[in-house]
């Protein structure tokens, strides 16, 4: 078993060391993105902003995250740490940047939390009515307070599992997401094979234009369908986090990753032109523009592609997806504010760590919780709450991926150009993957305003969207003030030195006692 030497200024945590091949970290990385559920809840935000152009808009989102995803893992080589983006950020920037990156990774976690539970309601709802022939049954997850009740009881049971300390074995990972990929790449060949005998309502024939994001696109649009594209990606270079517990982690990580997105792109690709072939992006039946089909395009799709026998498979496959997903997304955030609380930004109470499961229990509760109340209170305030809530994802991902790579390029400055390698992974990818992800964000939250580029819901006329999204990061800036006064330490004090990693064992050990 391959251990992993530790850098100056952090330490061991406990985690299992040369676990992780290659294989293995690409199909975690894969089940982390949970392209089922991913696809189904972004195609119609993308299509309703760009229309024929979202295969050049899932390549645009691609780039600025693979160029970041060198900057996590960088920086995860030099310092692996519980609250990675906060951490890094608050050693490079100060506190103030460090609690505002860190919140924002904390309620972007939060939000797809309670997309995933959305999800994964919508398709239990559909699956059942397919197999037992009951078309209305598909109906209850449309009814505001069946939603709501059903969406909470996913979110107990996952908050009770996370709870627990039950991770899904590596064998039923591989069997997830093996189902996902099947039934994905199944249902895109279905459909090309309908294109192709000419059984397709879309009538559309394959266009290399579509790849090209330089025309047909106003900047607006470009952006809006940017932020889904950004969410798609979201999660992927999990694989690029892993060092500590990879059987090589000098090599590992950076092949599970390129694995990893690779085979999500070409996923992306292949669906996004079977979806446009088959179905058009019209606004009326099964188009893809089609307001109905905006927040389940594979709810709508999967009978008329697959036929009323396999149909319920694709169901059954981002119901898998969304689920699993749902039980394991609140590592990121959980972890998060261990290291918040172990560092002085949050309550000390949050670094407590359940001693009999070894989990940050409160944060993963107080997750629960939040999660719950926020999906309650968007989904009486919009009726397309997926689609509000994947473009408020778009803003949050990209202010707090950007700070991330920027912190990068300033922990390396020393020695930025001491290599061919570091001028490219510490300095240039990091630089051009901030910048674009900065740029995105600020354009974005600008947009937002405008309720036509979301749902259309709005709040005294200003689209949800900038609500969720930017108002939800400036909240976070007055709770970070009042913390200030409160509880002055983190932002007063080196509570982050050149040891970090020992601090946290320290908090892990005390939670532990």
């Amino acid at each position: 078993m391959t251990g992993h030497t530790h850098a100056p200024g952090t330490s061991e945590k406990g985690l299992a060391t040369g676990q992780i091949g290659t294989f293995s970290g690409a199909v975690l990385g894969i089940s982390t993105v949970a392209p089922g559920y991913t696809l189904t809840a972004s195609i119609g935000l993308i299509v309703a902003a760009v229309g024929l152009k979202m295969p050049a808009i899932l390549i645009a989102g691609f780039i600025p995250m693979f160029l970041t995803a060198y900057a996590y893992r960088e920086l995860n080589s030099k310092m692996p740490d519980a609250g990675a983006s906060f951490t890094w950020s608050a050693k490079a920037f100060g506190p103030y940047v460090g609690w505002m990156c860190g919140w924002g990774m904390v309620i972007a976690t939060i939000i797809v939390l309670s997309n995933l539970a959305a999800v994964a309601v919508q398709f239990l709802y559909l699956f059942i009515a397919q197999i037992s022939h009951h078309a209305s049954i598909a109906d209850l997850a449309s009814d505001k307070a069946v939603n709501i009740a059903t969406t909470l009881a996913f979110m107990l049971v996952a908050t009770y599992i996370a709870c627990r300390g039950i991770t899904t074995s590596e064998r039923v990972q591989y069997i997830l997401v093996g189902f996902q990929m099947i039934v994905l790449v199944g249902f895109a060949v279905t459909a090309l094979v309908k294109v192709a005998n000419g059984s397709a309502p879309g009538h559309l024939s394959f266009d290399l234009d579509w790849f090209n994001p330089f025309t047909g696109l106003t900047i607006g649009a470009f952006v809006v369908g940017l932020t889904g594209s950004v969410f798609a990606f979201w999660g992927w270079d999990t694989c690029l986090t892993l060092g500590e517990e990879c059987k090589d982690p000098d090599r590992v990580p950076g092949r599970s990753g390129l694995l990893c997105v690779i085979s999500i792109l070409a996923t992306y690709l292949l669906v996004a032109v079977a979806v446009m072939m088959f179905a058009g992006v019209g606004d009326t039946g099964l188009g893809l523009g089609n307001p109905n089909n905006e927040e389940n395009v594979f709810g709508a799709l999967a009978d008329p592609v697959m036929g009323g026998f396999f149909g319920p498979f694709l169901s059954l496959a981002v119901l898998a997806s969304s689920a699993a997903s749902l039980q394991t997304t609140f590592l990121p955030a959980a972890r998060t504010m261990l290291a918040m609380g172990a560092y002085g930004a949050f309550p000390r109470k949050f670094a407590e760590v359940s001693p009999r499961f070894l989990v940050p229990s409160f944060g993963t509760v107080v997750s629960g919780i939040v999660t719950a109340v926020f999906y309650t209170v968007v989904t009486i305030l919009s009726e397309h709450t997926l689609t509000d809530t994947i473009a408020a994802l778009g803003i949050m991902i990209c202010w707090y991926y950007g700070i991330t790579a920027f912190a990068c390029i300033w922990e390396f400055r020393r020695t930025l150009f001491s290599s061919v390698r570091n001028v490219l992974f510490r300095f240039l990818f990091p630089l051009l993957g901030g910048v674009m992800l900065i740029a995105i964000f600020a354009i974005s939250v600008q947009e937002s305003m405008d309720p036509e580029n979301g749902s259309g819901a709005s709040v005294g006329g200003i689209g949800l969207v900038f609500f969720l999204g930017f108002g939800i990061l400036a909240f976070g800036a007055v709770l970070m003030t009042v913390w200030r006064f409160v509880s002055p330490r983190f932002f007063t004090e080196d509570t982050l030195p050149a040891g970090a990693g020992e601090a946290l064992t320290e908090a892990l050990e005390s939670g532990r006692s």
